[in-house]
């Protein structure tokens, strides 16, 4: 039987290994399936005869140009797919990424692309290709308890025809299912074991009765159940993307290698267990897993946690010892680093240079923080109290607190394109006092 257990490939990242190794990693941590978030010409002819089964991804924008018209749609797949197929096992072409989650202009256009990819397929005789679109689990309005679970009012015009598609071509919903997410904002109140899966804790749907032994289960579950209040209780579901973050910001609690191979190797023994456990509300099902992701990649925006999801550091080391085919039991690896961030930071925090911060870029930055015209870096002026000493790092450190501390709640992050990191050290001094955040 085919491995079940997947991971995601993607490169946005500086010194990453190279194509040739990606493979050879992939080969040893025994995956059966690799998922791309493209077609890229040189992975997919590394993966030519071998036992990897493979998911391509049409972009975003390219949706609407093939939704518009069949030879479009042809051409794609001639150039993406036929140059490599059947020496290189595709078996899933993924039309866009999240797209629900983002631009309204390509939702009408989804599923006519869909549609055409698949016409696309039929033109050719090729039958052993699904046709399917990660969506994420924002398409829920809730999904506490599952039960409840109803699509988003606003795409339902969307889902519907969707979920038509997926049910007349026997396809699955795919799904992009973090359990971190929902606890990390809420960790006082969700229990650490319940997303890791470590079985110790159980909740019961008050409406079906059914019992959960972990989150993941339940996030599953009301996508199970939304589908059924749209009269599909048979659609298959798949994983595109789940995994746990090793670092993170301080103000990103759990985010640990501990945590983060306790989950991924939870969930490999579920998804690989045989027979297939499914979930409460769909017992027995296959639930084919995509991992995110192989490497880190830390040219990613945004908080920390999202540089640091991957199986493998940017320099090419296993960030802790992983078998995806399931084989090697949880209580057979190795001790893991103690989880020393489960519980929320509690104090204050500033955002400062990071080390080894280019020069030009930082003075970019300050530059772009600095003349906004918000009163951000007043005190940087000649003659104020934190004017000197006159350098990049000083201003570049004062300006990104300041920034960060006025423009947090709006979602603005200690990045600043990688110059920055969140430190707990006070870097004021004398009269100068650099804004906070407190926690």
């Amino acid at each position: 039987m085919l491995n079940r257990i997947g991971v995601n490939y993607g490169r946005l990242g500086d010194n990453l290994p190279s194509s040739y190794q990606s493979i050879e990693l992939i080969h040893s941590m025994k995956a059966g399936q690799v998922k791309l978030y493209d077609a890229n010409p040189e992975i997919l002819k590394l993966l030519s005869g071998t036992d990897l089964h493979v998911s391509i991804m049409v972009p975003n924008h390219d949706i609407i140009s093939i939704a518009s018209n069949q030879s479009i749609a042809n051409e794609w797949i001639h150039t993406n797919l036929l140059q490599y197929y059947p020496e290189t096992k595709i078996r899933f072409i993924l039309v866009g990424n999240e797209v629900l989650s983002g631009d309204p202009d390509i939702w009408p256009h989804l599923v006519p692309a869909m549609q055409r990819i698949k016409n696309s397929l039929k033109i050719l005789n090729i039958r052993n290709i699904k046709i399917s679109t990660p969506l994420a689990m924002d398409i829920l309005e809730t999904t506490f308890p599952p039960s409840n679970a109803t699509f988003r009012f606003e795409i339902e015009s969307v889902i519907l025809p969707l979920l038509h598609f997926l049910n007349g071509t026997k396809s699955y919903f795919s799904i992009d299912v973090y359990p971190y997410f929902p606890w990390s904002v809420n960790p006082t109140n969700i229990d650490l074991d319940f997303a890791l899966m470590r079985g110790n804790h159980s909740q019961t749907d008050p409406n079906s009765g059914l019992v959960y032994t972990n989150l993941l289960d339940q996030m599953l579950d009301s996508l199970h159940f939304a589908m059924a209040k749209l009269g599909h209780q048979t659609i298959r579901i798949m994983i595109t993307e789940t995994g746990w973050p090793h670092a993170g910001d301080f103000d990103q609690p759990g985010a640990n290698i501990y945590n983060a191979a306790t989950y991924n190797r939870n969930l490999i023994q579920k998804f690989t267990a045989d027979p297939p456990v499914g979930t409460p509300a769909r017992p027995n099902a296959l639930v084919p897993t995509f991992i995110f992701s192989l490497l880190d990649e830390n040219r990613k925006s945004g908080p920390g946690t999202e540089r640091n999801w991957g199986l493998v550091s940017s320099d090419g080391k296993p960030v802790y010892e992983i078998d995806l085919s399931g084989k090697k039991g949880v209580t057979e690896y190795g001790p893991l680093p103690a989880a020393r961030n489960n519980r929320p930071y509690k104090g204050k925090l500033w955002c400062v240079v990071g080390r080894g911060a280019n020069s030009s870029e930082l003075e970019q930055a300050i530059s772009l923080v600095c003349n906004q015209g918000n009163g951000t870096c007043d005190a940087l002026m000649p003659g104020k109290e934190c004017y000197g000493p006159i350098s990049p790092t000083w201003h570049g450190s004062y300006a990104f607190s300041s920034y960060w501390a006025k423009f947090r709640s709006e979602g603005v992050n200690c990045y600043f394109n990688g110059l920055a990191q969140q430190t707990t050290r006070n870097p004021s001094r004398g009269s100068c006092q650099f804004p906070s955040v407190t926690l």
